[in-house]
């Protein structure tokens, strides 16, 4: 038995905003869960909670994950765009070239986010969050098919993707070179053991794998969880038992 990915987690100065942003973009529930935290919930039974923490850090360089959004047409592409720009992001320019199809985007507290160009092969028949893609290692697309038994969708010159055998978004890692990491990730994921498992023993097999423990969350809604860093150094959570 593996640890089911539980929720992608947002750092953000003012939750309830950003939380409403990503709403509005990806069309999703927004509620408060048992600890007061604005979460969006999964619109199937392949996608993963989307939570937002207060912190006070700032942002310092660019996300180690992003979203790419698909799109079904040029118009839709366009509509999309719109509709984000509409309730709070930006344009950005982080060294995209002009041929390129794809717009980059920034939500209200700066993380970047694409809205993928239609007719994307890799991305088809992922939904509208096509992927999360991150900045990483192949070896850290292996340890995170280990961990959380998703199968390995793409292993070429030092890229990676897995895809859940539920289906729903992938997750890539781009392979080098890699940006250095300038502090506490804004994104990271929250994992939840087995059912009826014990998170001792899964922390001591994602250790096995690779992983390296670092702490005992703290923040909200955070206590009891175990904080843990992946191969390439980025931070993850797993969920204590009574969560």
């Amino acid at each position: 038995m593996t640890s089911q990915l539980h929720a992608l987690c947002f750092d953000a100065h003012d939750p309830l905003r950003l939380s409403r942003f990503w709403a509005g973009v990806l069309g999703r529930e927004a509620v408060d869960d048992s600890h007061g935290v604005p979460t969006l919930l999964p619109n199937d039974n392949t996608g993963f909670r989307i939570r937002f923490l207060l912190t006070r850090e700032q942002k310092s360089g660019q996300n180690q994950m992003h979203f790419d959004l698909t799109s079904t047409s040029l118009d839709d592409q366009q509509q999309v765009v719109a509709r984000a720009l509409g309730i709070g992001a930006r344009h950005i320019d982080i060294g995209q070239r002009p041929e390129e199809g794809h717009v980059v985007l920034a939500d209200p507290e700066g993380n970047e986010f694409c809205v993928i160009e239609p007719g994307n092969n890799f991305l088809a028949d992922c939904g509208f969050i096509g992927a999360l893609a991150c900045d990483g290692s192949q070896e850290v697309g292996y340890f995170w098919s280990r961990a959380l038994g998703w199968p390995l969708v793409w292993d070429q010159d030092q890229e990676t993707a897995i895809r859940s055998p539920r289906g729903g978004p992938k997750i890539t890692w781009g392979g080098p070179p890699l940006m250095p990491k300038t502090g506490k990730n804004r994104m990271h994921f929250e994992l939840a053991p087995p059912a009826h498992g014990d998170q001792q023993a899964e922390v001591d097999r994602l250790v096995s794998l690779g992983a390296t423990r670092i702490g005992i969350g703290i923040g909200q809604g955070e206590a009891g969880r175990a904080v843990m860093a992946d191969p390439d150094g980025h931070e993850f959570c797993v969920l204590a038992p009574q969560d």
